[in-house]
């Protein structure tokens, strides 16, 4: 409990440090450790395979401990143990999902950001009661089907890193309009909180299992430089519990006080 009395404590203290896009940076405080948000080619030689480490959820303070056992373009990781799968479920309420989180990877003396989900996949050789592996990204690590950077789990690091509302305050009204659908998706009230004039989501957010952009109408960046409204078209497949998918096409009303400020969805009502 007190180390994650001292996470929380540090990442208030530097939500008004600098977000420096793609390269590393080691945020300071005067706490006895940094939150340090590096690029994943400087933390692949770090944590090279087989080496173990512990995982400290955001969100809860649970910690587990770890061992990459593979991954070239992210962390292919297991739970040490029974107790660590455990653990690890524990964070995701009982239940594997493919949810990012925000989490801080310990190794020594070092406190790294990163993003995990908590799905069980592929190969396993630990004796541990995990069927599979799951993965670990860091900031410029990048998914096997993409060959980018993962969206919701760029916004995980940054909430890690303590660095989430000022990454947020720099996007246009297309990227913002990808991170309320994130936030939906990741069922992260902090995001969309800081992306919305909506402050209470736990009742939509409880029926939604999932939440992908169908398609979507981006506006040229001509379009928003003065404005302090606009809408966008957006369409969403929505998966909820106990229902049929639903295809559902919105526009989203992005508004702002002043050229200065940042873009937030205006959400007067259900979405839906």
């Amino acid at each position: 409990m007190y180390k994650f009395l001292l996470i929380v404590l540090c990442c208030q203290l530097i939500t008004s440090a600098n977000i420096v896009n793609a390269a590393e940076k080691e945020i300071s405080s005067p706490i006895s450790f940094d939150i340090q948000l590096l690029t994943w080619n400087t933390i692949n030689k770090m944590i090279p395979r087989y080496s173990k480490f512990t995982i400290v959820d955001i969100e809860s303070g649970k910690q587990f401990r770890v061992q990459r056992r593979a991954g070239s373009q992210h962390a292919d990781v297991q739970p040490l143990t029974v107790d660590d799968t455990m653990i690890m479920k524990e964070i995701y309420e009982g239940e594997w999902s493919w949810r990012r989180r925000a989490i801080l990877i310990m190794i020594d003396d070092q406190w790294l950001a990163a993003s995990m989900h908590g799905m069980p996949h592929g190969a396993g050789a630990l004796k541990n009661d995990f069927p599979g592996h799951f993965c670990v990204h860091f900031l410029g690590s990048i998914t096997h089907k993409t060959e980018r950077m993962d969206f919701s789990h760029k916004l995980m690091v940054y909430k890690a890193a303590g660095l989430l509302k000022e990454f947020l305050e720099q996007m246009n009204p297309n990227e913002v309009a990808q991170a309320f659908t994130a936030g939906i998706k990741e069922k992260d009230t902090t995001i969309l909180k800081y992306v919305s004039t909506k402050q209470e989501w736990s009742t939509e957010l409880a029926a939604i299992e999932n939440i992908k952009i169908d398609q979507f109408h981006e506006i040229d960046q001509r379009r928003f430089q003065q404005e302090l409204q606009i809408e966008l078209t957006i369409v969403w497949n929505i998966y909820v519990k106990n229902g049929k998918p639903r295809r559902i096409k919105k526009e989203l009303l992005l508004i702002r006080s002043s050229p200065l400020e940042p873009w937030k969805v205006s959400v007067e009502e259900p979405l839906f």
